[in-house]
């Protein structure tokens, strides 16, 4: 399991990161993504700044790593299976919606932070793609990999679309499984 931070902590330390990403989601949900930094998130945790960075480089960093663990705490997504890519791809879409939709300050965060050029975030960036991947990889079955890109591709443009709010979270599983059926062969 890749960690979100720039260490593998354990004890104390992860405690101190907990608290941190606790923090981060309470600023954003206050405060928003353009107003919170790193320097509240740590003071709202109860530690020093100097602290808050040395486990995280930057806000980016911060929000990456949050829903980096919101998908970690996913459940498996090898459940029952229709055959049918566009209901399989639904339900792995629909669950991670459900998350996202309990949220709605992280995706919007995410928008922004997740597109940062910086080490921390696209080593996160690149797990959770990887991760997501999996999951419709594991819907869709054999598939064509160009039909499994392109809907790959949709997934991320739909929450680029759901954190710029042009598409509601609970809209973002049929809208996707309406491309998928149009993208992948039917079962």
């Amino acid at each position: 399991m890749t960690e979100p931070v720039r260490q593998v902590v354990e004890g104390k330390r992860a405690d101190t990161v907990r608290r941190l990403l606790d923090a981060t989601v309470e600023e954003l949900a206050e405060r928003g993504f353009g107003s919170m930094t790193v320097r509240s998130v740590a003071e709202r945790a109860e530690v020093s700044r100097a602290t808050a960075y040395s486990y995280f480089s930057s806000k980016e960093h911060l929000v990456t790593a949050v829903f980096w663990k919101r998908i970690q705490a996913l459940p498996p997504s090898e459940s029952e299976r229709t055959g049918k890519p566009g209901a399989d791809v639904a339900q792995v879409v629909d669950t991670i919606a459900r998350m996202l939709a309990a949220e709605p300050a992280l995706v919007r965060a995410c928008t922004t932070a997740l597109l940062a050029d910086q080490q921390e975030v696209k080593r996160l960036r690149d797990e959770i793609g990887k991760e997501v991947y999996r999951r419709l990889t594991d819907a869709v079955g054999e598939a064509d990999p160009t039909a499994l890109d392109a809907v790959m591709t949709a997934f991320v443009g739909s929450l680029v679309l759901a954190g710029s709010g042009y598409l509601p979270m609970d809209r973002m599983a049929s809208h996707l499984a309406g491309i998928t059926d149009r993208v992948l062969p039917r079962a």
